[in-house]
């Protein structure tokens, strides 16, 4: 009888520990460091082209000097952010990271915007190559972006949901930040280029 006991209460254990969402939120805590890796990855990627840009347009238009100049700066910025994974748990410290990225989207924007006024770098093959990287990856970020968006998403809504918060509670699980949508408007404005110094 005593064993029989024992089993039981070993069945119900198990059963409400299943319930209790801890794997849950270690999966999905796992999937937001996996996704937000590949966000760094992609932005990566994009700062590592930046460069090869910047040397193949200087080349055509020197005298656009300032466009150039920004891009190399926003890149820079971009470098001086520690894009640890402790920059998902810092709302703070991710708001400023999507500036400085928002800001170099800005700059390599007007940097194509510049370009067009150049048929002679249109032309040149390895612009041509470098541009369609850029373009890539900038659909690979949005991508990243939206896959590690939904990976954020699921997890807060596990952490905030019933009987799974007790868990997120007692084992110190709390919502983590995420892109935010006036960081998104701010990317939608188009690029605003001023010619006014001539050719």
């Amino acid at each position: 009888m005593r064993k029989l006991l024992i089993y039981l209460v070993m069945l119900i254990s198990v059963s409400s520990l299943s319930g209790c969402g801890y794997n849950t939120l270690q999966s999905q805590d796992e999937a937001i460091k996996a996704g937000w890796s590949e966000v760094l990855n992609q932005y990566q990627r994009r700062a590592d082209l930046v460069p090869n840009l910047v040397n193949t347009v200087k080349g055509y238009a020197a005298h656009e000097a300032k466009v150039l100049t920004e891009v190399t700066a926003a890149r820079a910025r971009v470098g001086q952010i520690a894009a640890s994974p402790g920059l998902i748990n810092d709302p703070a410290a991710l708001e400023k990271f999507q500036a400085a990225q928002g800001e170099l989207s800005g700059a390599l924007s007007r940097l194509l915007v510049v370009s067009e006024n150049y048929p002679q770098l249109k032309a040149d093959a390895g612009f041509r190559d470098l541009q369609a990287q850029l373009e890539g990856t900038e659909n690979r970020i949005t991508v990243a972006r939206n896959r590690y968006i939904k990976t954020v998403q699921d997890y807060n809504v596990t952490v905030r949901s019933f009987p799974s918060n007790l868990t997120a509670m007692l084992f110190g699980h709390q919502t983590k930040p995420n892109f935010t949508v006036e960081n998104e408007k701010a990317l939608a404005k188009p690029p605003t280029v001023d010619f006014g110094g001539g050719k």
